[in-house]
């Protein structure tokens, strides 16, 4: 589907939920297996209130709560930790499925991730990951943690040999907000047997504020979103490990960092034409990429500069090509122009990088349906999209033919009855098998298991 003009492409929902992008939404799935999906391509029909308050989902279909902040983890190493965040699902033995759960926990987290020897980074520090086992009817049978002593653990991504690669957003130095080490890092999990990787920062990939991940599968380059909350906003970054494709631990092997340069583009929010083409992408070596001194994103890049961009968050590969997503962009924060949320393709074969999609409602950033965030591709054909904007928090399908439908809307308030406010959604991702659906409620912090007809 290509599109010339903004199309209002749903309006359903107990809030008349809007959604407009512009672009060519099929773009998106060339190259990949969801390509070839013709499944949910006209939603699944409204949502049906929840009696129980927590989770609208279409008719024919059920949640199941795994876990929630501030119950007993199943190990008896304390309780369950808030703030939820990215999320990996991974095939176990005997039809069972491991996920690991970030938990974005700052300084003053008030239910940080418990410490536990051989899977401490930072003892000060409050975040880190949590695992959980489910046997092949969706039952949890353990959980337990699976790094702790990391900082503000946002997002991430998989790796083809089934390790998580879990994502510090933040970059304080030792001696800041009571830190002993210094964050900004990657940290390798593994979710089924945690000891195997520890809580050893992959330090060649940088100290930055990290986001998301995306790998690619042939050549092991790994490709890292930077989401920096002032001026000059963040990088786009791959790192070319020594040990490409190597298992566990190849990453440790360290390799060399570089950054996104578009040449004559320094910052992305300036462009708003969905298709626009940027050919000859260069990469530049990152000068520090320990920040010893300097944050990357503000070191020497040479008179020709390097390319920014606001609110860079979601990544994930299809194809042959790395997709990663921009939020949103305000001019009144900075940046050279103003969207509710892009969606950019690169084409390393190419040196190509693409517009593909513009996000947002046509007229108030504070309606539902702007600010995409975590994204994944979904086994029935399409998209996966977790909103994270104002208004009421949705997580969205979207059809390579065009279609925008409602999957869940979140009606766990965290406002007052004068003022409600809804956490949004994270860390949406799918079983091995493609049957369940597992997306996380930031806060309060809930892990949803959604099974149902998915077509």
């Amino acid at each position: 589907m290509s599109v010339t003009r903004r199309h209002v492409l749903a309006r359903a929902g107990l809030l008349s939920t809007q959604i407009a992008f512009t672009g060519a939404l099929s773009e998106l799935f060339a190259g990949t297996a969801v390509g070839s999906g013709h499944s949910g391509e006209h939603g699944y029909g409204p949502l049906v209130p929840d009696p129980a308050g927590l989770l609208d989902l279409p008719r024919g279909f059920r949640y199941r709560v795994l876990s929630r902040e501030g119950d007993p983890l199943r190990s008896g190493e304390g309780t369950v930790p808030g703030n939820h965040d990215g999320m990996g699902a991974f095939h176990g033995r005997r039809g069972r499925t491991h996920l690991v759960r970030n938990h974005e926990n700052r300084h003053s987290a008030r239910l940080g991730v418990p410490p536990v020897t051989g899977l401490t980074y930072d003892p000060t520090a409050k975040g880190g990951c949590t695992a959980l086992e489910l046997d092949d009817e969706g039952e949890v049978l353990a959980e337990r943690v699976a790094i702790a002593g990391t900082a503000v653990n946002c997002a991430g991504g998989p790796t083809p040999w089934g390790t998580w690669l879990t994502c510090e957003e933040n970059e304080d130095k030792a001696g800041t907000n009571g830190y002993t080490k210094d964050h900004g890092f990657i940290f390798e999990v593994d979710a089924i047997a945690p000891h195997r990787t520890g809580a050893v920062p992959l330090t060649s990939m940088g100290r930055f504020q990290h986001e998301a991940i995306a790998l690619d599968p042939r050549t092991g380059i790994v490709y890292e979103t930077e989401d920096a909350f002032d001026r000059p906003f963040g990088l786009f970054y791959r790192f070319l490990p020594r040990r490409p494709l190597g298992g566990t631990g190849s990453l440790r092997a360290g390799g060399a960092l570089e950054a996104m340069r578009v040449p004559d583009v320094p910052d992305l929010s300036a462009i708003d034409e969905p298709g626009a083409v940027f050919e000859g992408v260069e990469w530049v070596p990152v000068p520090d990429s320990q920040a010893q001194q300097t944050p990357i994103r503000l070191q020497d890049f040479g008179t020709r500069g390097i390319t920014h961009a606001q609110k860079l968050e979601g990544c994930y590969w299809g194809g042959r090509s790395v997709y990663f997503v921009s939020s949103y962009a305000r001019s009144a924060e900075g940046s050279a122009g103003d969207h509710h949320g892009q969606v950019w393709r690169y084409e390393p074969a190419r040196r190509r990088l693409t517009l593909v999609i513009v996000f947002g409602p046509g007229t108030d950033v504070q309606l539902p349906g702007e600010s995409p965030d975590n994204i994944c591709l979904a086994p029935s054909g399409g998209l996966m999209v977790c909103e994270d904007g104002g208004g009421g928090q949705h997580v969205y399908g979207l059809t390579r033919h065009g279609t925008v439908y409602e999957v869940a809307r979140n009606r766990q308030s965290i406002g007052t009855p004068q003022a409600p406010r809804w956490g949004e959604f994270a860390g949406v991702t799918f079983a091995p098998d493609g049957e369940t659906m597992y997306v996380n409620v930031y806060r309060p912090g809930t892990t949803f298991a959604v099974t149902g007809p998915w077509r």
